[in-house]
């Protein structure tokens, strides 16, 4: 396990890639934590926990491979958003916060590495099977379910379909865009 919010974690991990037959050309940063609570209620060390890991662990981990994405003239950068960087969520101040900065630091990259044949996208899930919803009520749940147009939960898979794609040849003319994944809840 890499904990992406500390510093010499990340370092002795691309060290250790250097040392492999070749860097990745696919980069995921899928690391995200939540630390929910009222703005009022809101801890500093709250607050900053979910910077460091949602937002400065995507620069710790993106900016050392970078260089040979670049060398090699391609590359796959895919970092995860939520739906909550667009629509906002009460209670969520830190990780709306982090979610819309990464979405925001993806277009930027992609205007810095698109001549280097190395494209950047976001994803951005929606209500998702995972550990968090299924922590959710039945009510909670219900009340979620009437916003989505489509009617249900989305899978992990589906978010992974989505990953792949960006990460595929087929997608090689789509850089800076955020891929929705929600089922209608948010539309772009």
């Amino acid at each position: 396990r890499l904990d992406i919010a500390d510093e010499q974690s990340v370092e002795a991990l691309v060290e250790g890639l250097a040392d492999s037959p070749g860097l990745p050309s696919v980069l995921v940063n899928n690391a995200g934590i939540t630390r929910d609570n009222l703005l009022l209620r809101m801890s500093a060390a709250d607050w900053q926990a979910v910077i460091d890991t949602n937002l400065t662990g995507l620069y710790r981990v993106t900016r050392p491979l970078l260089r040979s994405m670049i060398r090699a003239r391609w590359g796959r950068i895919i970092s995860l958003s939520s739906v909550v960087a667009r629509m906002g969520n009460p209670g969520q101040a830190n990780y709306v916060a982090s979610k819309a900065a990464v979405e925001g630091f993806t277009r930027a990259l992609a205007l810095e590495v698109g001549s280097r044949g190395v494209t950047a996208n976001t994803v951005a899930p929606g209500f998702i099977e995972s550990d968090m919803t299924a922590a959710l009520n039945e009510q909670q749940t219900t009340r979620m379910l009437e916003r989505i147009p489509l009617g249900r939960v989305g899978s992990g898979q589906e978010v992974a379909d989505a990953v792949a794609f960006l990460a595929s040849d087929q997608a090689g003319y789509i850089t800076g865009e955020t891929l929705h994944v929600n089922g209608g809840l948010y539309l772009a």
